[in-house]
């Protein structure tokens, strides 16, 4: 979605080591040895962040922005130390009393031992970069745009219902967009684009963007997609446009066997006024549920009001056992995050992207 921030290199590793060489360096600087929970282990320079060394490895942790400001690869230390790279003040102070780090913005400083687990069928996925022309253009509310794209013919872009890719638009400005929808058997893409004031890549799609308009896509990117939920209860939480990712999940589910369903799935998106709610959320299974939320509504609104997150402790103030999705705003991930942690829900269970401006 717009605002979060491009990828870094997936050749850090081999960057690294070069730099090393051509510097005359004399002495070898021997890598440490990260461990993961699942045993799985990766060289770590000491001058690269954890993630790229990982991915570099063949390795995909939790992440989103790679940039420090999402809080998406959090991570808990239970071994050895690191360094910051970039800002980590997502941080609080109890986070880092009790050992977590960002992987985006850490380096390994010794041999690690992580309590994180790899994303092995997100490293099976191959990021691409290729042409797409517009294919339609709504405007479904003041502010959203519903934008599908088609891509050539024999071309197609293999994701996970819930990542995210870079659109280069035609100036070479780029900006990240959630897909929100599921792979589709034409091979075509949709995305929901807010307007941001004064925001480059706002500024074409708002005011300049026709339909059959040539566009450069990169992706997919990101970390925020379904593990498994068969039998489990789940929990989607959105504000605004964060909702795309979550339709593209729910999308998914939709077509997997009843042996892959969650045992429940509540969904909570959350907006200031009835007309945020832009999406008319389709008929479910038995096992779908669905609260919309309003924080600014008018007396005439007879729904749920507030945040989702409290809205959500509210009707279910136990949270043990619970997988939670989360989308949107930075402030709604980071007060999501903490609430529900400390009404039951497991850390490796809170899965979020948070849309951070560029």
């Amino acid at each position: 979605m717009p605002g979060k921030l491009l990828m870094a290199s997936n050749n850090a590793l081999a960057h690294s080591l070069m730099q090393r060489l051509f510097a005359g360096t004399t002495s070898v600087i021997e890598p440490s040895i990260v461990t993961l929970a699942n045993r799985k282990q990766f060289e770590a320079p000491a001058d690269i962040s954890l993630l790229d060394a990982a991915r570099s490895a063949g390795l995909v942790l939790e992440h989103s922005c790679r940039t420090g400001r999402c809080g998406s690869c959090r991570v808990q230390v239970l071994g050895g130390q690191t360094r910051a790279l970039l800002d980590d003040s997502l941080l609080s102070p109890e986070e880092r009393a009790a050992g977590w780090i960002l992987s985006c913005a850490s380096a390994a400083t010794c041999d690690l031992e992580l309590d994180a687990e790899d994303l092995g069928v997100a490293a099976a996925i191959s990021v691409k970069t290729l042409p797409a022309r517009i294919a339609s253009l709504e405007q479904p509310a003041p502010g959203v745009l519903r934008v599908k794209l088609r891509l050539p013919p024999n071309s197609r872009l293999e994701f996970l219902p819930g990542q995210y890719l870079n659109i280069i638009g035609p100036t070479g400005v780029r900006r990240s967009y959630s897909l929100a929808a599921a792979p589709a058997a034409d091979g075509g893409l949709e995305l929901q684009v807010r307007a941001v004031a004064q925001g480059q890549l706002s500024t074409y799609w708002f005011e300049q963007a026709k339909q059959n308009d040539l566009l450069r896509l990169e992706g997919p990117h990101g970390s925020f997609f379904l593990r498994e939920v068969a039998g489990r209860d789940v929990v989607f939480l959105a504000t605004g446009t964060g909702i795309a990712p979550l339709k593209a999940m729910m999308e998914a589910l939709q077509r997997m066997p009843a042996e892959a369903h969650p045992r429940s799935l509540h969904l909570l998106w959350g907006g200031r006024l009835p007309i945020d709610l832009y999406w008319s959320v389709p008929d479910m299974p038995a096992w779908f549920s669905y609260t919309p939320v309003l924080s600014r509504a008018g007396a005439d609104w007879t729904g749920a009001r507030g945040h989702v997150q409290d809205v959500l402790l509210q009707q279910r103030p136990d949270m043990r056992g619970i997988a939670v999705y989360a989308c949107g705003s930075l402030a709604m991930i980071e007060a999501a995050r903490r609430q529900l942690l400390a009404a039951g829900v497991l850390p490796r269970d809170f899965h979020s992207d948070a849309f951070v401006s560029a």
